[in-house]
């Protein structure tokens, strides 16, 4: 029986209904009346549920899908403005013992080569990455008792927060690893990482099972309910997603909404981010093997339901997508970006040698420069702000000031500034010269006086040397 509070997977996550809120929204997606009313909803950025997600997800009325589209740009300038934050993942590892059938990583993989980085490749690793001018990663790794424990993932973060090179460093370590105990998470979150993130992949259970036949990640609910121990373990930002492809999209959809209203009400947060990955190529994975991807059109209007329904959680998209999809994106929800991401490890020292330990094939491979200049170029602000998780500002404390519209007199400052840091330290000139030109115009719309000059004395610190200025 469905209960949003329980902490048991197949009660918060419960498939009947799942299928009785896709037979809603199936019967309701050309009521007009209906829709109109959500969308109404929608506008005052207070939510969605997950019945009146799907009603919009599966509307049919193509003005109405026009006007969910315009409705997500709308509330994503609203909450984040034009501010685009960037981040890299970094591969640890791809020894794992699971079985997954979509991941080339599995374990009874014999064409990919495993490799473990050692603490002295790490250091490389990130001294590239911090030559690039990266200030936020997300680690990757497989599940592995033995090679991959919980004490390797901490040491490495012990290390990637202790390299300072140049004026690079790594302010934010998000994690993303196998469920865990409660015991492992108060360990994450003593070592200061920033958000704990792990994608559900899918929500059917069914489809789940097939897709997971070994390892431990075969457990559905010790998987699904891992953001509850996470909580309990005292980690404050949750970030989760499925993997669009692997199962029907509309039932993993509701899933994703379900999981979100299940974790502000029984965890006292929602998902600090959502993710909305789609299946790629891969060593040992052929995406035309899943019959469920999910086409262009669709895809954007999964992004742009999801924006309408939880306004507050940050959106993520990965090089998994091109930059043609990346673009379009962007106005429907999206805010936070990688840039010139390798899924191989030790990529990032190695970029010239074949992505034999790769996990996806990447379809934006630009540098992360070219990546800043072109979001320069749209408009946006290219971010590589992590004050908020230095200042304490997370879980409920983000979430309370993000709803009282506030978070703007930090975020806005605080983007214009790690980009100029960027720009200084980092871009070729023809960025530099569109990226000072967008921070003045930038300044230029700050209505408050006081914050406009005391940004205006900051840009001129940095340009004098100082660094990691913040409010």
């Amino acid at each position: 029986m469905y209960n949003v509070k329980s902490h048991k997977a197949e009660e918060f996550i419960d498939d009947v209904e799942i299928k009785e809120t896709l037979e809603y929204a199936a019967a309701n997606r050309d009521n007009r009346a209906l829709i109109e009313s959500i969308l109404d909803k929608a506008a005052l950025c207070k939510g969605l549920t997950h019945r009146e997600a799907a009603v919009l997800l599966d509307c049919n009325i193509p003005d109405l899908v026009e006007r969910t589209f315009r409705l997500a740009e709308e509330i994503k300038k609203k909450l984040y403005g034009n501010r685009i934050v960037m981040f890299a993942p970094l591969y640890l590892s791809n020894y794992c013992v699971n079985g997954c059938i979509y991941c080339p990583y599995h374990a009874k993989n014999r064409h990919i080569p495993r490799k473990k980085l050692t603490q002295e490749e790490i250091v490389r690793e990130v001294t590239a990455l911090q030559d690039m001018g990266h200030k936020r990663l997300a680690l990757e790794l497989g599940e592995h008792p033995v090679e991959n424990p919980i004490e390797y993932v901490l040491e490495s973060i012990r290390t990637i927060y202790g390299i300072h090179h140049r004026n690079g460093d790594i302010r934010r370590v998000n994690v993303n690893i196998a469920a865990t105990t409660v015991q492992n998470y108060r360990k994450l979150r003593d070592a200061g990482i920033g958000t704990y993130i792990l994608f559900q992949e899918t929500y059917d259970k069914q489809k789940y099972q097939m897709l997971h036949p070994t390892g431990p990640k075969s457990d559905y609910a010790y998987h699904t309910e891992a953001m509850d121990r996470a909580r309990e373990g005292g980690i404050d930002d949750m970030g989760i997603g499925v993997l669009f492809g692997l199962s029907g999209y509309r039932y993993d959809f509701v899933g994703l909404m379900m999981h979100a209203e299940h974790m502000e009400a029984a965890l006292g947060v929602g998902p600090h981010t959502i993710s909305v990955p789609r299946i790629r190529p891969a060593d040992d994975v052929n995406p035309d093997e899943f019959s469920d991807a999910v086409p262009d059109d669709k895809f954007l209007h999964i992004v742009a339901a999801i924006r309408c329904a939880v306004p507050y959680t940050g959106m993520i998209i990965s090089t998994r997508e091109s930059s043609k999809v990346r673009e379009k994106v962007l106005d429907l929800g999206i805010s936070q970006i990688s840039g010139a991401s390798r899924t191989s490890v030790g990529g990032y020292t190695e970029p010239e040698r074949d992505e034999d330990t790769a996990q996806f094939d990447l379809a934006d491979k630009r540098s992360l420069d070219e990546v800043v200049k072109w979001l320069i170029e749209l408009g946006y602000i290219p971010s590589f702000c992590t004050a908020c998780y230095r200042a304490g500002r997370t879980g409920e404390r983000f979430m309370k000031i993000c709803k009282s519209g506030k978070i703007q007199d930090c975020c806005t400052p605080n983007a214009l500034l790690t980009l100029k840091e960027y720009l200084l330290d980092y871009a070729s000139p023809d960025t530099m010269k569109a990226g000072d030109e967008l921070i003045r115009r930038e300044i230029e719309k700050i209505e408050n006086e006081a914050l406009r000059a005391s940004l205006k004395r900051d840009i001129a610190s940095l340009e004098a040397g100082k660094r990691d200025l913040r409010y």
